[in-house]
């Protein structure tokens, strides 16, 4: 696992040791970035689900000027310290330990540019989450991650093999 563009290109980071952690593959992730990379030059970014923070890190190092990473597993909190402090970036990120959902759910309209999120493919968690960002635009695009198996509401999705991305964008 590696930043794929920008400032950190080729740098490693650190996975979460947790084998039920399923972390983004990095042409899936570079995939990602090429679609919203318009949008990041001093973006505000939210990384709900972030596990080892890998989304927010690479939108860090394609020109973001903030992160906030939300994150309640242990071990994928460890990474997300380790990969933060590695890449130098503790001025640049702040993290939140806690239930993404319960994160979003407390957000104002447009509080960040953009939103990334990979919750747990074997919860609803994806689902409730566009519900939420209907209902609350919390950023000016939600970009979930979710199992290509499953239908999200949104502007766009792409697949990538068991994967997609659903785009949202606010009203």
């Amino acid at each position: 696992m590696r930043i794929v563009g920008g400032r950190w290109r080729g740098r490693r980071l650190v996975p979460p040791r947790d084998p039920r952690v399923r972390p983004t593959a990095d042409r899936v992730r570079e995939a990602w970035m090429s679609i919203v990379q318009a949008a990041l030059p001093g973006a505000r970014v939210l990384d709900l689900y972030a596990g080892s923070g890998a989304l927010g890190l690479e939108a860090l190092s394609r020109g973001a000027t903030h992160a906030d990473f939300v994150e309640l597993n242990p071990p994928s909190l460890a990474a997300l310290s380790a990969n933060i402090a590695e890449l130098g970036a503790a001025a640049e990120a702040t993290v939140h330990r806690g239930d993404a959902l319960r994160f979003a759910e407390r957000l104002a309209a447009g509080a960040y540019d953009l939103a990334f999120a990979d919750p747990p493919y074997n919860r609803d968690d994806a689902a409730r989450l566009v519900t939420l960002f209907r209902a609350t635009p919390f950023a000016r695009i939600l970009c979930v991650e979710h199992a290509a198996s499953v239908e999200l509401p949104g502007d766009d999705t792409r697949r990538y093999g068991d994967t997609a991305i659903t785009f949202v964008r606010a009203p």
